[in-house]
């Protein structure tokens, strides 16, 4: 005979799994959507993700301004140095208040059979600036800005936004949205390592 506990327990933590990723997406695209409304071509912005509860115990005044319901608030950072992103990320260690962060970034997304004339272009050194050089000018490429966030649970998520063309000068350009929680598997771990204790 089956215990009657043990058989709600997968859909319940299934149902809690599901929650916390509808949750960090959520506060994924409400970062993508603060970002976006500063235009494009701007520098890597960090966010630190704080329980909503904790931060209105702390400053009431702000009720009117957040979603209380989110369970998660995006606290903008100071801008990032102008170095390396993986080194800058490396050196970055939450406090145990933070829950999670966010970072929004600006990429180039080249379309599969490009890589090849990328290793080209970086010549038998691999150098690092000509390739970046080589995809910031390769005729296919789509700008784009990525929102990867991830939490202390290891829940993760990702929106990435693909920068619209216009077709003609009277029409307005039409940024397309794509979310996947693994759109950027090495940015999502870099991030995770910045709250590991």
């Amino acid at each position: 005979m089956e215990d009657p506990d043990s058989g709600p327990a997968e859909p319940a933590a299934h149902d809690s799994a599901n929650t916390a990723t509808a949750n960090l997406a959520t506060v994924a695209r409400e970062v993508d959507e603060f970002v976006a409304t500063a235009g494009w071509d701007q520098p890597p912005q960090l966010f630190a993700l704080v329980p909503t509860a904790d931060l209105l115990a702390k400053q009431p005044e702000l009720a009117d301004r957040l979603d209380v319901e989110s369970p998660l608030t995006p606290v903008a950072q100071e801008s990032l140095p102008e170095s390396d992103l993986g080194d800058s990320l490396a050196k970055i260690a939450w406090p145990e208040t933070v829950e999670g962060c966010a970072l929004a970034h600006e990429i180039v997304v080249l379309p599969p059979g490009a890589e090849s004339e990328l290793e080209e272009a970086a010549g038998e050194s691999g150098d690092v600036e000509r390739l970046q050089r080589a995809a910031a000018n390769h005729p296919q490429r789509t700008e784009a800005r990525l929102v990867a966030a991830v939490s202390r649970d290891g829940t993760r998520a990702c929106v990435m936004r693909l920068r619209g063309k216009s077709e003609n000068a009277e029409s307005e350009p039409v940024d397309e949205v794509v979310e996947h929680p693994d759109l950027a598997p090495n940015l999502l771990d870099a991030l995770a390592a910045t709250l590991e204790p």
